[in-house]
């Protein structure tokens, strides 16, 4: 089974004996070609066409990442499942403002039940207090049936993910990670950080995983098709951020893997060590490979592969054969 690999030194990326090669100050290192699904760079590492277009040969997509942890962006290879027809089915369902509701709607419909089945799971070990958060969260949700506009919609949107955010602390209970408030680019504390970090390998998963389809990750719904290189990763990414990223930082706080000197802040805000960043990664592939089993499946699918069937359910909408229902936990 193919696997990514991360990069954090400094060095070069070639093309050596028909594979990958990674050469560092002291450090020589074959990737091999045929159990690479992408790459994720985060140090300064340099390279030429001929490896890119290896990449392209060898179906593998190249993520940048700068030294805050920010995504700067894609090699994104020549699509190979590329489909004339569901591009059209996309632009139909993006040209059309109702179809494009429904799909956003659902979008907002599973980041919703996502975040609201984070705060069941710890109010059944005992946090009470989050009830009046879920509630909130339900009333903001009850308007969402007569929405009309896009925009109006993503601010609904916005204001069920800040109550949920306003519950961090109550389950976080940790001083050295106060969640305050929400802050990004830059980040103002180690909880912010955390979760911009954790958001934008989200969406380069999701990102990932659509390349191995043939839904066009430049036409999303919920957030607008523009100038933007991506929309529709950002769009499934809001559904299992909850419960992949938020469940994985709530996780390894309780577990006191975490401490305040794996956090650094300069005059830009604060950003994450590389050895929390390789353990933070660690943590999400195991997570990424844990397998559960999914309503309608019936056999155990990890959730990754989760991600890639939400892909195939989104496939089925554009093409009329059964209307989106969004993947929702069961703990």
């Amino acid at each position: 089974m193919k696997k990514p690999v991360y990069i954090f030194s400094d060095g070069v990326l070639k093309r050596k004996n028909n594979t990958l090669f990674f050469e560092s100050e002291g450090v020589q290192k074959f990737i091999p070609v045929e159990n690479t699904s992408e790459i994720y760079i985060f140090g300064e590492v340099d390279l030429n066409k001929r490896f890119l277009e290896f990449l392209t040969q060898s179906e593998i997509i190249l993520h940048f990442f700068n030294r805050y942890g920010y995504y700067v962006g894609s090699f994104y290879p020549r699509e190979y499942l590329n489909s004339g027809y569901m591009i059209l089915k996309q632009a139909e369902h993006y040209l059309d403002l109702q179809k494009r509701l429904t799909l956003a709607k659902a979008f907002v419909k599973g980041a919703y039940k996502n975040m609201k089945q984070v705060l069941k799971y710890y109010q059944s070990r005992g946090i009470d207090s989050l009830d009046r958060y879920i509630q909130q969260m339900d009333n903001q949700f009850e308007s969402i049936s007569g929405i009309d506009s896009i925009a109006t919609l993503m601010a609904i949107e916005g204001n069920i993910r800040q109550t949920y955010y306003s519950s961090f602390d109550l389950i976080i209970d940790d001083d050295n990670f106060k969640f305050e408030k929400r802050t990004k680019r830059p980040p103002r504390n180690a909880i912010n950080t955390l979760i911009s970090f954790g958001n934008s390998m989200m969406y380069t998963i999701v990102l990932s995983e659509i390349y191995r389809t043939h839904l066009d990750p430049r036409i999303g719904y919920l957030h607008s098709t523009n100038f933007r290189r991506f929309t529709l990763n950002l769009d499934v990414a809001e559904i299992f951020k909850p419960i992949i990223i938020d469940r994985l930082i709530f996780s390894i706080i309780s577990k006191n893997m975490l401490k305040p000197e794996h956090f650094e802040e300069d005059f830009e805000g604060m950003l994450l060590k590389d050895e929390a960043k390789k353990m933070f990664i660690n943590e999400l592939e195991q997570r990424l490979s844990t397998t559960i089993t999914v309503k309608n499946i019936g056999n155990h699918v990890s959730y990754r592969q989760l991600i890639r069937i939400e892909l195939y359910k989104i496939e089925k909408h554009l093409m009329g054969e059964k209307e989106y229902d969004p993947y929702v936990t069961q703990w």
